[in-house]
C-alpha cells in the first residue's frame, strides 16, 4: 500500500511515518504542502493520504481539502484543535477520518484502517445511489417512450413495452437507448409528449 503523508513539520511527519513503519507499511512518502503538491500527489497516486495540519486555520484547512476533492482516496486528517465548522468542511470534502489531538504513533494504524473502511463504505453507497438514479431516469424515459407508442400507434402498455424490447434485442441495444431514440425522434417530428 502506497501512503502519502502531507505535513510541513518534520517532527509530526516522523511520528506518522514511524507509526506506519511499525505497522508494517513500507511505501511511505512525505509531501510538504507547498507549490504544486496536489499535482505531485496525483502523479504519485497514493492508496491512502494522511494529512497532519497541527494548528489548522481556515486557509490551511481549505488548501488541504483541495487534496481531498482532487483524489478519490481514503484520507485521514490529524489536527490539534477543531470546531464544528472545520469538521463539517472536512466531512463535506470527503475526509474519511478526522482526528483531533490524537497524533500518536500507536494510533496511526487504527486511524488508517478506519479511513479505508469509511471510504469504501461511502464509495459503495455512492455507487448504489448512482445506479438508483440511473435506473429511475431510465424508467422515466421508458414510460415516456411507451406513452408515445401508445398514443401514436394505439397500443396497450404491454404491447408498447414489447415493441421497445423487441426492437432493442434486434438492434443489440439496451431498451433505455431505444426508448431515448424514440423520444428524440418524436420530439423532432413533433409527436413527443
Amino acid at each position: 500500500m502506497r501512503i502519502a503523508i502531507i505535513d510541513d513539520s518534520g517532527l509530526r511527519a516522523t511520528i506518522l511515518e514511524e507509526g506506519l513503519r511499525e505497522a508494517g507499511f513500507e511505501e511511505i512518502e512525505i509531501v510538504p504542502p507547498h507549490g504544486a503538491f496536489v499535482a505531485r500527489l496525483e502523479r504519485m497516486a497514493p492508496d491512502v493520504v494522511l494529512m497532519n495540519l497541527g494548528n489548522a486555520n481556515r486557509d490551511s484547512l481549505e488548501e488541504m481539502l483541495t487534496v481531498s476533492r482532487a483524489l478519490a482516496r481514503p484520507i485521514a486528517m490529524f489536527v490539534d484543535q477543531s470546531d464544528e465548522g472545520m469538521i463539517g468542511a472536512a466531512i463535506d470534502a470527503g475526509v474519511s477520518a478526522y482526528v483531533v489531538d490524537g497524533l500518536r504513533k500507536d494510533r496511526v494504524k487504527p486511524v488508517l484502517d478506519l479511513a479505508i473502511r469509511r471510504f469504501n463504505a461511502f464509495s459503495r453507497l455512492q455507487t448504489e445511489l448512482d445506479a438508483a438514479r440511473t435506473e429511475l431516469a431510465e424508467r422515466k424515459t421508458l414510460d415516456r417512450a411507451k406513452a408515445i407508442l401508445m398514443q401514436s400507434r394505439g397500443l396497450s402498455e404491454p404491447e408498447a413495452y414489447a415493441l421497445l424490447r423487441t426492437t432493442a434485442m434486434k438492434q443489440g441495444r439496451r431498451i433505455a437507448e431505444v426508448a431515448e431514440a424514440l423520444i428524440t425522434a418524436a420530439d423532432l417530428f413533433g409527436d413527443g409528449r
